[in-house]
């Protein structure tokens, strides 16, 4: 019976939550974290994200990284994850913090009830199992030494409740390995009744005319009541008008004008609004006095709305007014400065002025007048509304190297402003040397092993609290490599991208070094070493072949991965004759030519009209031939004129894949004697139009055709030709996407055409039949909402036409789509490359449904709306996009989303980059330079960068022979250099600026020229000057230079 009732009991429990949660927004909800290290050697497939939200908390836009004591600091901000999965935590062989499934919710207990036991619910999972403990009024409750206290599955059961032992506020404590947390407070109320006062009550004497207020007096109670009055005896209850009023604040009856027929008694009954419970008070008589009846007088106002009433945004608001009076007052109700609400009511003759589902903007104050004859009188008081705190941005899950730096931040809404504290592991978090709390931030700087913990943020005003919450993970490990990144050889074609992949696992992160034989590889434009590690090489050519070797180091260790580069001419493709028209019984061969890089194989493959041609099943009318390595020839035999139609030479090598086409028409001959002046055409089409020519044959050859025959049309008749190529399509979910060639009008036989699509669930009976009938259609859609992804169908398309039904096409078995992706790619990072690049990366999670085909990047200004995103596509597994042509120094905002042929995805996130400044525009200036043999010694004034240009890094000095296009590079951070020329010739020599967003304008041309490369034998050298202005100056200057450089 026990675990009967316990059941039924979570279920409604569970169901109030969901409605009440659902009536009003923003009720407090606790959510979980947890900081810890990684240990050796474990796994971590669950959390190959750095960043990741916790099953109950909503989105989180990235967030900016202020400077802390004026060094520049890098803060690890959350990015969204809409949707975690579900199996990560069903998974027991992941070890993770306790994460709430149901807290405590507030709870009435009746004193008389006869269920003698109270249940404040409490479950958490969690990898080791959580345990749990409970406090009252922020002190451990000890379960142990009291037999009232029992915990079942973490819920708390009280036999015996007491009032005076039990109220109060509840909170319960989830714990296990990695810390605990702490669930909302739940309060415990009783609800009862006591009884008025026995004694009798004074008899109210009054005049008639005169108004009275009757003193109802309640018992003690709670929690509220509802006021009624009895006249004389029960149930002949008090009606109430314009002249008598019940108010539900006081429980007072007010009478304005008192009545010969109000004398009588009058009995105060009230209700508890929890239990039902009723008490009635001891009668109060009201008389009327013999001397006389009271005049008239204005309004006196005895009961009225407080001067501040708060109320809760989304409740209804009930404020009373009510005056004694003769003659009875009228009551009239407005908003000072305003109109009153269009959803207001007046209830009880207009005491009450009720405001349904009050808003911020029905705040303010509203006055109530009552008026007679005699005068009137008012009273104003003020309406404040008020929110419960609202999260606007929580907390995720996030995993850190140690000595990284967390930032985490959670904000909230509400009325007043919500302010925030913190916990670790259910207790106070206070600020230390490493750690600040600023508004709803929490930073630590250096994370470490004593960070670890469960984490809770708290947002509160005087009106409720909610709490957010993250899991954060410190990782440490030597660098290691997955298996498919190990030692390959890549083969590409000239002018293709390169991506060597390099991707090793580690914490902290790994710093990433590149060689290509021995020597370190220097990013330029062309080579790139992307932000998660791998190397791109644009427009690829023979010198980028060879051997490169990508190495990680963290503290713990290193690993190196190699990878070799061959570069290859790209292949073309000869396919002929071009176009060819035949008769049928004709044979023809097409032959298919590579001109390719004679290291690498190639294979032909033959296509007709699209589709693959199989030589098995084509009763030998195809031969593939090949000749040669470098071709392939196709026979085909005794053509038909279902033979017509579209070849296709396709050649794939190792690095490449083309391809060509040639058309082949078939035409139809009929031979008959030379005295024959008629011929009969057979075994014709039904319902195709002809034209016929005749021509003249001996021995001698074949004469000129006649001129067409006026075209004719044969008779309609059943259709004999089944759709080819049935099969499924990708749609979204629930839907059966069915596709196949279209039959094409010569062999439709008569108007009408249109095509069955017959289909049932793989293994069942009864076929259940579409008609589609557009003849050009290809594709039809079915769609079922029972129908889970990638259930099998059985599946045929016939065909018919207004002469009766043909016949159906092999049966083949469809999937139903398996739908759109639903999960935001995660981990999402903009890097600015340049003035006009950005680089944008990310991680997908791996779905069994809704597998993306690709990656849509949009981005947009900062100025501009996001509906004004310009947006590009990436194919296949691509997890990183340059984008470029960008404006200089702008802030852009980007997201990704998933794409397949169902349709897209949410969208990531929206993470910000600001395009570099743009580079110097100035030009090193005044250069000047000695050369000294094949030394060449130089010097420049420093280029001053204009404000909106990027700073300069340092300065390259290009040189080249002249004649050369290819220029060799010196990079220093000084204005001066000194360039080794090595052959004999003429040199050109440029100097520009390096900055940010990339090199600067380059300086006017130095020629020099470079002799046998050995010592100078003269003391003499000249110093030449290369100024910026429009004249040039060669000074002869007697110097003592020595044989080195200057």
């Amino acid at each position: 019976m026990w675990l009967s009732w316990k059941l039924l009991l979570f279920l409604s429990l569970t169901g109030c939550l969901s409605d009440y949660s659902e009536a009003v927004p923003g009720l407090p909800t606790s959510y979980a974290a947890i900081l810890r290290i990684k240990s050796g050697g474990s796994s971590l497939a669950s959390f190959n994200s750095k960043n990741r939200p916790r099953l109950s908390s909503p989105s989180l836009g990235s967030v900016s990284s202020p400077g802390w004591r004026g060094a520049t600091q890098h803060y690890h901000s959350p990015t969204n994850l809409y949707h975690f999965s579900e199996t990560f935590k069903h998974d027991e062989n992941v070890d993770y913090g306790p994460v709430f499934v149901q807290e405590p919710d507030d709870m009435i207990f009746p004193t008389d009830s006869e269920e003698k036991k109270v249940s404040l619910n409490c479950q958490a999972r969690g990898n080791p199992t959580p345990t749990y403990r409970w406090l009252r009024n922020g002190t451990e409750i000890d379960i142990e030494s009291d037999y009232r206290f029992s915990l079942i599955e973490g819920s708390l059961i009280i036999s015996n409740p007491s009032e005076m032992k039990d109220s109060g506020q509840y909170q319960c404590l989830t714990t296990n390995m990695f810390g605990s947390i702490l669930s909302r407070e739940a309060v415990l109320q009783f609800a009862y009744l006591g009884n008025f006062s026995g004694r009798t009550r004074s008899a109210v004497s009054v005049r008639e005319g005169q108004g009275v207020v009757l003193m109802c007096s309640p018992p003690l109670h709670s929690p509220e009541i509802i006021y009624s009055w009895v006249f004389n005896e029960f149930p002949s209850f008090v009606v109430e008008d314009s002249r008598r009023f019940i108010s539900q604040e006081t429980g007072n009856l007010y009478i304005s004008k008192v009545q010969t027929s109000d004398v009588g008694s009058y009995i105060c009954l009230v209700k508890n609004t929890v239990t039902n419970a009723r008490v009635l008070s001891p009668p109060t008589p009201l008389t009327l006095r013999n001397d006389g009846v009271m005049g008239e007088y204005e309004p006196k106002i005895e009961v009225h709305f407080p001067y501040i009433v708060t109320a809760a945004r989304g409740t209804t608001v009930k404020m009373e007014c009510f005056a004694l009076g003769n003659p009875v007052p009228t009551i009239s109700w407005r908003k000072v400065n305003g109109h009153n609400p269009s959803k207001a009511r007046l209830r009880k003759s207009q005491a009450v002025l009720e405001i349904p589902n009050v808003q911020l903007e029905d705040s303010g104050m509203y006055e109530c007048k009552a008026e007679n004859s005699r005068g009137r009188n008012v009273f104003r008081g003020q309406l404040q509304v008020y929110t419960y705190p609202h999260w606007v941005e929580k907390l995720n899950d996030t995993q850190l190297d140690s000595g990284d730096q967390l930032r985490w931040e959670c904000k909230a809404t509400g009325k007043p402003r919500p302010t925030y504290r913190w916990l670790k592991n259910g207790a106070p978090l206070w600020p230390q040397s490493r750690i600040e709390m600023i508004s709803g931030v929490l930073m630590i700087h250096s994370v470490n092993v004593s960070d670890a913990g469960m984490y809770q943020c708290l947002a509160e005003n005087k009106y409720g609290t909610i709490y957010a919450s993250a899991e954060l993970k410190i990782l440490a490990s030597a660098p290691t490599f997955p298996l498919n990144q190990m030692r390959k050889t890549i083969i590409v074609t000239k002018g293709q991208e390169v991506v060597i992949e390099c991707k090793p696992e580690a914490s902290p992160k790994p710093t990433i070094t590149w060689k290509k034989g021995d020597k370190v590889l220097r990013e330029n434009k062309r080579i790139t070493i992307l932000p998660h590690g791998s190397l791109r090489i644009l427009n690829a050519s023979k010198s980028d072949e060879g051997r490169y070797l990508c190495q990680g180091v963290n503290v713990f260790g290193s690993a190196e991965i190699i990878a070799s580069v061959s570069v290859k001419e790209p292949t073309r493709i000869e396919l002929t004759p071009k176009k060819i028209e035949l008769t049928v019984g004709e044979s023809i061969v097409l032959s298919c030519k590579a001109l390719h890089d004679s290291t690498m194989d190639v294979t032909f493959y033959w296509t007709l009209n699209g589709q693959p041609i199989d030589f098995e099943k084509e009763g030998g009318h195809f031969e593939s031939i090949k000749a040669q390595a470098s071709s392939a020839d196709l026979m085909i035999r005794n053509i038909l004129l279902m033979h017509a139609g579209r070849y296709g030479c396709r050649v794939q090598t190792a690095a490449d894949t083309v391809s060509d086409e040639t058309e082949l028409l078939v035409r139809v001959p009929d031979l008959i004697s030379g005295d024959m002046e008629s011929a009969m055409a057979v075994e014709l089409n039904p319902w195709v139009e002809y034209e016929f020519r005749v021509v003249a044959t001996n021995k001698i050859g074949t004469g000129d055709p006649s001129a067409p025959s006026r075209v004719i049309r044969t008779n309609e008749a059943v259709p004999k030709t089944p759709p080819a190529n049935v099969s499924g399509r990708s749609g979204r979910r629930h839907e059966l996407v069915i596709a196949w060639e279209p039959v094409s009008e010569e062999f439709q036989s008569g108007e009408g055409f249109g095509y069955i699509v017959a289909f049932r669930p793989n293994g069942t009976r009864g076929w259940k039949e579409k008609m589609v009938t557009s003849s050009d259609a290809s594709k039809f859609i079915y769609r079922d909402e029972s129908v889970p992804p990638l259930t099998p169908f059985e599946v045929k398309v016939g065909v018919y036409n207004n002469k009766g039904d043909g016949p159906f096409s092999p049966i083949v078995v469809i999937c139903s789509a398996e739908g759109e992706p639903t999960a935001a790619p995660i981990d999402v990072k903009a890097t600015s490359l340049s003035v006009s690049e950005i680089l944008v990366a990310w991680k997908h999670i791996k779905e069994s449904l809704g597998r993306p085909q690709g990656f849509e990047v949009g981005y947009w200004k900062d100025m501009q709306q996001e509906e004004a995103a310009q947006k590009v596509k990436t194919e296949g597994n691509e997890s990183s996009i340059l984008l470029t042509g960008l404006e200089g120094n702008t802030l852009y905002h980007l997201t990704v989303r998933a794409y397949n042929a169902a349709g897209y995805g949410p969208p990531s996130t929206a993470v910000h980059a600001a395009t570099k400044k743009s580079p110097p525009s100035q030009a090193p200036g005044n250069i000047m330079w000695i050369q000294d043999g094949s030394h060449v010694s130089l010097g420049w004034e420093p280029v001053r960068p204009l404000a909106n240009e990027s700073d300069v890094m340092g300065y390259k000095v290009l040189f080249r022979q002249e004649g050369q296009s290819n220029s060799q590079v010196i990079e220093t951070q000084k204005t001066s250099a000194v360039v080794l020329l090595p052959d004999v010739g003429v040199y050109i020599i440029e100097v520009c600026a390096v900055s940010e967003g990339g090199d600067g304008t380059a300086s006017p041309q130095i020629r020099v020229p470079s002799f046998s490369g050995g010592k100078v034998t003269s003391a003499q050298s000249t110093l030449h000057v290369l100024s910026t202005s429009s004249s040039s100056v060669t000074l002869l200057l007697a110097l003592m230079v020595p044989s080195t450089s200057w």
